[in-house]
């Protein structure tokens, strides 16, 4: 049985104030086409549909257009909530999708799996959407649930699974010792740290909830990553599809296919001179790709994003990188706050929000209603 992995696609997604809509729907018919070269028996898609719990209509509009397709293809599809997702407005229209297209309900405390056949026997797919304790616990009849492992070893406990046949379970969850990017929601003391172990009934677990493809010990227990690059942090990875393939029990290949982006997301570095250079991005896609630059220069250059934009059409970003920056570096941000007038941090955080420091007229506004406000005071 041949299956297709999918997690995290972010629909509705924002980059830098850039909207990535077109992006994804280039990726999207990408993922179709591969789709309609491997011929799978299933598609999986493990969570984070969108991007916010309340999506767009752009983003619904989307993510309808896909399952449009992909309907029209011989296949079976498997979608279950991330942590991004409202499980409810997710599965809200579930009823109305033809028999090909499986939405995972919220959470009630049990997960009954739909069962694919073929020659080696039967397969158990499992959908578990993103959980917390507190969701597992009001169905644990007794069991003290105090981590996000417990919490999955309940649920999958309950599952009561045929070990003897082949099983697969969709879930959205982080697991110990994978790779997180700046990207993805991090809890507070890596307290929604699952042990992998829990998922040892499975012959595949297909994750979702980190951007970057990864196996997690075994190749069985698999992040196939976002379809995107969705931030800097990401901008060395190479986004693929992971294909699956159960033979008879015990035998599983992975393998994956790259997927070409729309625009790129790359880091460059180097001197104004250097950056602006023909001979730098001659040849390259840089004209066109999502662009963050670091300028090396130990002046600022004047208005260097608006002359940077005339080559580098998407520049999303830019820093500096000299003896003043790596200086401040050193500062911690409460002693630079505490020696900072109220003007000069409004300033810097205008700057980082715009990518571009304040006019005259923007600098007199604020210095006077910051003079207002300490004359009420007194």
């Amino acid at each position: 049985m041949k299956i297709i992995h999918l997690s995290d696609l972010h629909l509705g997604k924002r980059l830098n104030e850039y909207s990535l809509l077109e992006d994804q729907q280039h990726i999207l018919l990408s993922i179709i086409g591969i789709i309609k070269e491997e011929k799978p028996d299933s598609v999986l898609i493990a969570g984070d549909v969108y991007d916010k719990a309340v999506a767009s209509t752009e983003a619904i509009t989307l993510f309808n257009s896909f399952l449009v397709r992909l309907s029209e293809l011989d296949t079976q599809v498997f979608i279950i909530s991330g942590n991004h997702d409202s499980p409810e407005r997710l599965t809200s229209y579930s009823e109305l999708l033809i028999d090909c297209i499986h939405i995972a309900p919220v959470y009630d405390g049990s997960v009954r799996p739909i069962m694919l056949s073929d020659e080696y026997g039967e397969v158990g797919i499992y959908m578990l959407p993103f959980v917390k304790p507190a969701h597992v616990s009001r169905y644990a009849e007794g069991v003290e649930i105090k981590s996000y492992t417990d919490a999955l070893a309940c649920a999958i406990d309950k599952m009561d699974i045929d070990e003897n046949r082949r099983n697969v379970l969709i879930t959205h969850q982080f697991v110990t010792g994978a790779q997180r990017t700046e990207s993805e929601e991090i809890s507070v003391g890596g307290t929604d740290n699952v042990d992998a172990g829990v998922f040892e009934p499975f012959d595949y677990v297909a994750l979702g909830h980190l951007h970057a493809a990864q196996n997690c010990g075994k190749e069985t227990v698999r992040y196939c990553g976002t379809p995107l690059k969705y931030s800097f942090s990401e901008a060395k990875h190479t986004k693929s599809v992971t294909i699956v393939e159960l033979l008879e029990k015990g035998s599983v290949k992975v393998r994956t296919k790259e997927l070409v982006p729309l625009h790129d997301l790359v880091e460059l570095k180097g001197s104004y001179d250097e950056i602006t250079n023909k001979a730098f991005y001659d040849g390259t896609t840089y004209q066109q790709d999502y662009t963050h630059i670091t300028l090396t220069d130990e002046q600022d250059i004047p208005d260097a994003i608006g002359k940077l934009r005339t080559i580098y059409r998407h520049l999303m970003k830019l820093d500096y990188d000299n003896k003043r920056t790596r200086s401040s570096a050193e500062i911690t941000a409460d002693e630079k706050a505490a020696e900072k007038s109220p003007l000069e941090l409004f300033s810097e955080f205008y700057e980082k929000q715009n990518n571009q420091p304040m006019s005259d007229e923007q600098t007199r506004f604020i210095t006077e209603m910051i003079e207002k406000t300490w004359e009420a005071k007194q």
